[in-house]
Order: structure tokens, then C-alpha cells, then sequence
């Protein structure tokens, strides 16, 4: 048996988005809308634990301040405030601050080559994911992906296991023929839900998270010059570039 799709997260997988892009981006969001709301980046690493911008930002009204969500609607406010973040945040892409992770890129034409379908499955918005393929990869590299499943394709999103089960309807594959790569404990708990082995790369909001049922957790998916390591039994260890023949390899090994 062999991969026949990967599947993709988006925010801290493709690229290192959520420090220094949607959190920049959020904070002006709110300075523009007159509020006196700022998430630094610890309080930022908090909040990440609740998935969609929309629902962190509705997380946080109701943890974090003093303001009655009944006093106005907020509903509409925060879509508002959403819509805005977005802008800024596809400026900055546009500006090209925001490089892929090492190995992506490299990974993506491989399976292209080698004809493995892919699949964008995250939480972040449509416009979202299109600044970032076509600022990262070029202007044609959303036809990469045969399904983008993105925003609020479904209601319940991770870790819920919804958008990966939708993805997976969408292409009429079996969750063991799918690899899913993620970079979180709540997308590693949608994916596996749905019965999709799944790859862990780290960053350093996630990194002490639990991923005890992923298939492999590795830094990130390795380049030449910027080999890979991977955790297990607690150390990390080099093993080079993560590609399609060491994928797999690995399904042989640890997927029935």
C-alpha cells in the first residue's frame, strides 16, 4: 500500500503564519476598529488553543475582558474585525514576509511529479490560503490542490474532525490512503478522528504539545542544507530531507 494524497494544514505547516503574520494582523485589525485590545505573543500562544479567528476573537471577549458581549452585537463586530484582519494579513503576504517552512515547496513538487493528489484542509479563510500559495509558490499553485478546504466549509472545526472528513467525501479516498500534515495537537486530533495518519512538524507554538498518536513528528520537512530532525523517545535526532520515497517507507512500516 502507498500514499495516494496529502493532505494539508495551512497556519504553522505551509508557512510560520501565526506569529508574525495573523497576530500582526489581528493587533491592527483592532487598532483600526478603535479597540484597545493588543495579543502579544505569549497571550497570542494562549489563544491559539481555540481554532478560527473568528471564534478566538470571540474566545477572547469572554475570558479576557470586562466588556458585556450583550451590550452590542458583537456577532457582527467581530466579522467585521475578521474581514479587516484579513486585509492586513494578505498585505503582508503580498509584501512576501511570510516564506514557506523548509521542505514544503520541495515536498509539493515531488508528489506532483509523482502523481499524489493533494489537499488543503485548515481553519484560516479561502483568501487566506490563496495569498499564501500564490505568493509562495506562483500565481497557478492553487490548481495544485484538487480540494481547499478551508474557513467555514464545516461548522465544527478542529479539533473536531469535520473538515477532514469532508475533504476525504470530497475525494472519495479511505482515511488510510491519506497522509495528513499538520503542525498542532488540535489538527492531529481532527485528523486522526477521521482515521488520517498524520506527520507533526513542530514551531515554537506548538512543540510541547502532546502528538503521542501522530505517525512521526519531526522540526520540519528538511531541505539539503537544513536537514530534518526527528523527536522520539524524548531527543531529537537528524534524518535529513522528509520525501516521498521516505513517506512511503514509513506507511510500510507503522500504516496497515
Amino acid at each position: 500500500m502507498v500514499w495516494r494524497a496529502f493532505l494539508f494544514d495551512v497556519d504553522g505547516t505551509l508557512a510560520e503564519t501565526e506569529r508574525d503574520a495573523h497576530r500582526v494582523a489581528f493587533n491592527q485589525a483592532f487598532k483600526e476598529h478603535n479597540l484597545d485590545w493588543y495579543w502579544d505573543e505569549m497571550l497570542y500562544g494562549k489563544l491559539l488553543n481555540v481554532t478560527g479567528g473568528k471564534e478566538r476573537m470571540h474566545h477572547y471577549l469572554h475570558e479576557f475582558t470586562d466588556i458585556d458581549p450583550n451590550q452590542e452585537n458583537w456577532n457582527d463586530l467581530i466579522k467585521q474585525i475578521h474581514k479587516t484582519k484579513t486585509d492586513y494579513y494578505v498585505s503582508l503576504l503580498n509584501e512576501g514576509l511570510v516564506p514557506l517552512r523548509p521542505g514544503v515547496k520541495r515536498l509539493l513538487e515531488e508528489a506532483r511529479n509523482e502523481g499524489l493528489r493533494l489537499a488543503i484542509a485548515t481553519t484560516t479563510t479561502p483568501d487566506n490560503v490563496i495569498a499564501l500559495l500564490e505568493n509562495s509558490l506562483g500565481k497557478h499553485s492553487v490548481e495544485w490542490f484538487e480540494v481547499i478546504a478551508a474557513g467555514d466549509v464545516v461548522k465544527a472545526k478542529k479539533p473536531a474532525p469535520d473538515i477532514y472528513q469532508w475533504v476525504l467525501n470530497q475525494m472519495a479516498l479511505k482515511p488510510n490512503e491519506c497522509l495528513a500534515l499538520e503542525d498542532s495537537e488540535n489538527g492531529l486530533r481532527a485528523a486522526t478522528q477521521a482515521g488520517i495518519p498524520t506527520l507533526i512538524t513542530v514551531n515554537d507554538y506548538t512543540q510541547h504539545q502532546d502528538f503521542n498518536e501522530a505517525l512521526l513528528v519531526v522540526s520540519h520537512l528538511g531541505e539539503e542544507t537544513n536537514p530534518s530532525y526527528q523527536y522520539e523517545n524524548g531527543e531529537w535526532n537528524p534524518i535529513g530531507t522528509i520525501d516521498i520515497s521516505f513517506l512511503q517507507q514509513l506507511k510500510k512500516e507503522k500504516c496497515i
